[in-house]
């Protein structure tokens, strides 16, 4: 089955971007985008939907530690289903409670500072998102088999 899906790590500043392989085995930081209008936003998103024929959006939300949807989350929620509805593809969420931190801790384990590269960050974030939800469709597709 081809997957198409498209990772996304919302921030005030940036999105991190992620992609995976058509398999859907691995994900990988695509780019990152700052934001500048939601046109901007919505146009940059566009051209990658188009290139990578993407159907389906995977947006990571900031749960509070309790699990509750806090204020950062509903501001995401909002955005990702007004680009849901721009661009006319589902949005799915994915917990990234700790997506930024684990981004930072790799980064770290390859010698890179983390505070001089935000942009990767967010890509690498976007990526574990994406992941996440790359692993949890596998495991369904083989408890259903």
């Amino acid at each position: 089955m081809e997957i198409a899906a498209l990772g996304l790590d919302v921030g005030r500043k940036r999105i991190g971007v992620a992609g995976c392989d058509g398999t859907g085995l691995i994900a990988f930081g695509i780019t990152t985008i700052h934001r500048k209008s939601f046109p901007d936003d919505v146009a940059q998103l566009r051209q990658l939907v188009q290139e990578r024929q993407i159907n389906t959006l995977i947006v990571g939300l900031p749960y509070s530690m309790d699990g509750s949807i806090g204020t950062q989350a509903k501001h995401i929620q909002k955005f990702a289903r007004a680009i849901a509805a721009e661009l006319q593809l589902p949005v799915i969420y994915v917990d990234e409670r700790l997506t930024s931190f684990q981004a930072e801790q790799m980064l770290q384990a390859e010698g890179i500072s983390p505070s001089r590269h935000k942009e990767l960050i967010d890509r690498k974030a976007a990526a574990i998102i994406l992941q996440q939800w790359l692993d949890e469709q596998r495991e369904q597709a083989t408890k259903s088999e």
